[in-house]
């Protein structure tokens, strides 16, 4: 594995691959009947991406991917193809310094127009939900919840899927009517059946699997794991060792950087601040915490 990026990575420049679409942290390359993805160093709070990077980030949410990927294949195929740069094509293969170990090549497929998300702890946008309604997604949870309890059985709880901005919860008959009953049925089973397992694989490295949320798409009429899988960025992390119900918990994602802007006269809005050296410093660590965490190896 390569050794540690001493600057953070916040734009890639390949000039011999097509730029499909630039998301707030991943770049994505056009290659015919594949993609190029490749995960920058950004970083966003409030949906504004900041100007300021955190080195480390997009190797570890590449490789935390890859782990998940590869750890419950046996679950549903994934899209990915090969994350060695050695055996991409040879026109990428000079742009090694912006792809090892933060990038892959992966199948296309139809991407489904929802976000599978699944709740094993009632926290965020759901907590609020569930306070108002005393319910998440048309979900009827048992009176009294508090912050940070957990939900046995875990609950899939669906929600639209916006580039920029906000997504917003819906129900399961919402996804029905958007892809069908049969494979919205599906969706659910498989996005239940990777938290279950990924939430045990977690705990036993002293990790909660609060939430997460994945994307499915289709290839050839089947379903296909997408995207990233099971990161910071996608999940909540919190240290088994401190969780306590009833309060809010320390995370392994970006909630650092999020807790230092709220600190701020800053109205959310763009241009977002710059980050001093010592919350850089600490969210790295948290990240690489996180991996080292999931996977037992600490990130080269």
């Amino acid at each position: 594995m390569p050794t540690v990026d001493r600057q953070p990575l916040l734009e890639t420049h390949i000039p011999d691959a097509k730029l499909w679409r630039k998301g707030k942290v991943r770049d994505v390359y056009d290659l015919g009947d594949r993609l190029l993805i490749v995960a920058t160093d950004r970083i966003s709070a409030f949906d504004v991406i900041l100007p300021t990077g955190i080195p480390d980030k997009g190797r570890v949410l590449t490789q935390i991917s890859l782990f998940w990927f590869r750890l419950l294949e046996d679950v549903i195929p994934n899209h990915v193809i090969t994350s060695n740069v050695d055996e991409y094509d040879p026109a990428l293969r000079p742009y090694r310094d912006q792809l090892e170990g933060r990038s892959m090549i992966v199948q296309k497929t139809e991407p489904l127009p929802v976000e599978a998300v699944v709740r094993g702890y009632i926290t965020g946008s759901g907590l609020k939900e569930y306070k108002a309604k005393g319910s998440v997604c048309g979900i009827t949870l048992p009176p009294g919840l508090r912050e940070s309890d957990r939900l046995d059985p875990a609950i899939f709880t669906p929600s639209t899927k916006a580039d920029f901005g906000h997504d917003e919860n819906i129900s399961f008959a919402d996804v029905e009517k958007v892809i069908g009953a049969k494979r919205a049925m599906e969706v659910r089973h498989v996005t239940l059946q990777i938290y279950a397992r990924a939430r045990t694989h977690a705990e036993s490295r002293g990790i909660i699997l609060a939430d997460t949320k994945f994307e499915f798409g289709v290839k050839d009429g089947r379903l296909i794991w997408i995207d990233e899988a099971l990161t910071p960025d996608s999940s909540r992390f919190w240290p088994k060792d401190s969780y306590e119900a009833g309060r809010s918990q320390p995370s392994f994602d970006k909630q650092y950087v999020r807790d230092y802007l709220e600190s701020l006269h800053w109205n959310k809005t763009p241009p977002a601040p710059a980050l001093p050296d010592d919350v850089v410093s600490r969210t790295r660590d948290k990240y690489r915490d996180a991996y080292q965490r999931i996977t037992g190896h600490e990130l080269a």
